[in-house]
């Protein structure tokens, strides 16, 4: 059966993102900071973000970009990001974030399938947004470089000329603001069509349950371009009048020096930063007091790991689930739940309807009763955040919206009698050992709980008799002398016999996205 939030519906205001979270500032909130330039310590307060907005809205109208217009943003976390992504949404026209570290012919890709009509970025990823806009007809003049570069408009031209923000109509449940490309549950990547609705309805789900308030300093690591960064840091911090300190990539001496320095106090991570922060020996040469709350999406947290960055920082560690199809946030430990289990992504956030099914009859999984835990199955979202579907792919569309309006995450979960629920893995990346099925996620966490380990990385690879196996890549910690043999007893005296690693390769470091999430078809790649 189906099972929904156990919190109170939300009200979702039918407004367009811009509205809702800047039509209604107040007067005491315009001198507040709502960027810190991580690199330079520049200020940028909510006065002088919404004059950009508007100022970068008007001279998108001026050029002749609008209601029906696909633009694409290629930038870091700056300050500026926040300038020009609500700036597009603001003149009607559809923002697509393009991955920093693409290639030219990555680019290529994500502006000819989303049709994009302009391009901005900055000076040093120029070389390849000029490519790339060449090779889809992009004019010079809508190829804006944000810091500025010879032959193309920069984002001080675009404030100076002083166009008016146009007005603009749309339904904003169905226009959609973002076309953030993902490969979903299946296959190469897919522009992911979210609504201005659909933003604005997560912005609501999540913040009765993330706590963040406007005195809090949020450490803007995780990428904006990624739909993670999207909605919980640039969208939520905003609308809640919080300070966002932009971080353009993670390195962990320049993080615990801004956390330090800049005293935040609420960190957006994804697992790759809290192995750092529970392992690492720098952490302990920075005050990190100033942190109340981590909290960790993008992939599995191990309760173990989240257990040692609370104790180490002595902040609370909370979880929470989603997909960019999700906008992307359906599941989060509250920020006030000191109960919940860490290694699960909490209860179902406001608004939604959830059902767990058996992947392989197809049929409903029983709902537990009393402390019982239901079956594993994939786990099936309905609710306002969800997608209007893939851009021009009816049918990847269809493999992951149903009828009925629910998203297949193709993710196996549970559900326990007080509605938490436990991401178990990804159906893809199930094992099947012997007609058994191991998850990488679990054998992960456990690899990571040894000393000797900095990070780990698990795949299925076929052994010589054709049978799948768990194989482990090992990061191991410096100094470390760990052999494979080593690894494979560490794992096998903690895991039923069908679980053990029965290959361990050492690897220099585990591929992962920006997001956080492990690049399994790198590790396979390698393993071919």
């Amino acid at each position: 059966m189906s099972f929904r939030s156990p919190f109170p519906d939300v009200e979702i205001p039918a407004l367009s993102v811009y509205d809702f979270l800047f039509g209604s500032v107040a007067e005491a909130d315009l001198d507040r900071p709502a960027f810190v330039d991580g690199l330079s310590g520049q200020v940028t307060d909510y006065r002088t973000l919404i004059g950009q907005i508007n100022g970068v809205a008007g001279a998108l109208a001026a050029r002749g970009v609008g209601v029906g217009d696909v633009v694409g943003l290629l930038s870091p976390n700056i300050p500026a990001f926040g300038s020009v992504f609500h700036g597009i949404l603001r003149a009607g026209a559809t923002a697509t974030t393009i991955n920093a570290l693409y290639t030219a012919e990555d680019i290529v890709k994500q502006l000819e399938d989303s049709h994009a009509k302009a391009l901005v970025t900055i000076s040093p990823l120029l070389p390849q947004a000029k490519e790339a806009a060449a090779k889809v007809g992009i004019p010079d003049e809508l190829l804006v470089v944000l810091d500025g570069a010879e032959g193309h408009p920069s984002l001080r031209d675009l404030l100076t000329e002083g166009a008016p923000a146009p007005d603009v109509s749309f339904d904003p449940a169905t226009h959609l603001a973002v076309l953030p490309y993902s490969s979903g549950t299946t296959g190469r990547p897919k522009g992911v069509m979210l609504t201005h609705t659909n933003l604005v309805a997560n912005v609501c789900q999540i913040t009765p349950r993330m706590g963040i308030a406007a005195d809090d300093r949020i450490l803007a690591v995780l990428p904006f371009f990624h739909i993670y960064g999207m909605t919980v840091l640039l969208n939520a911090a905003l609308y809640n009048r919080a300070s966002l300190v932009t971080m353009p990539k993670f390195d962990l001496v320049q993080f615990l020096t801004l956390v330090s320095e800049q005293k935040c106090t609420y960190v957006f991570v994804a697992p790759p930063v809290a192995v750092a922060l529970a392992k690492h020996p720098l952490v302990d040469e920075y005050d990190l007091s100033s942190v109340h709350t981590i909290f960790s999406g993008a992939a599995p947290l191990d309760r173990e790991l989240g257990g040692a960055v609370a104790r180490r920082l002595g902040c609370k560690v909370r979880q929470g689930y989603g997909m960019s199809e999700m906008s992307p946030v359906s599941h989060a430990i509250p920020f006030d739940d000191d109960d919940t289990a860490l290694d699960s992504v909490g209860p179902t956030i406001a608004n939604m309807e959830c059902k767990i099914v058996d992947p392989v009859t197809g049929e409903e999984v029983a709902y537990p009763e009393g402390d019982g835990v239901s079956e594993p199955g994939e786990l099936w979202c309905k609710g306002p955040n969800i997608m209007v579907g893939y851009l021009g792919n009816p049918e990847a569309t269809a493999e992951t919206l149903d009828a009925d309006g629910y998203l297949h995450t193709g993710d196996i979960a549970t559900v326990d009698g007080h509605g938490v629920v436990t991401i178990v893995d990804r159906l893809k990346e199930l094992i099947k050992y012997k007609g058994y099925q191991v998850p990488p996620a679990e054998l992960e966490a456990l690899l990571l709980t040894h000393p000797q380990i900095a990070d780990a990385a698990v795949i299925g690879v076929l052994d010589d008799e054709g049978e799948e196996v768990p194989k482990a890549f090992v990061v191991r910690q410096p100094g470390a002398e760990l052999s494979e043999d080593e690894v494979m007893t560490f794992v096998a005296e903690r895991v039923s016999p069908h679980k053990k690693v029965r290959q361990v390769q050492f690897i220099d470091v585990v591929p992962k996205s920006a997001a956080g999430k492990i690049l399994r078809k790198d590790l396979r790649a390698a393993n071919a």
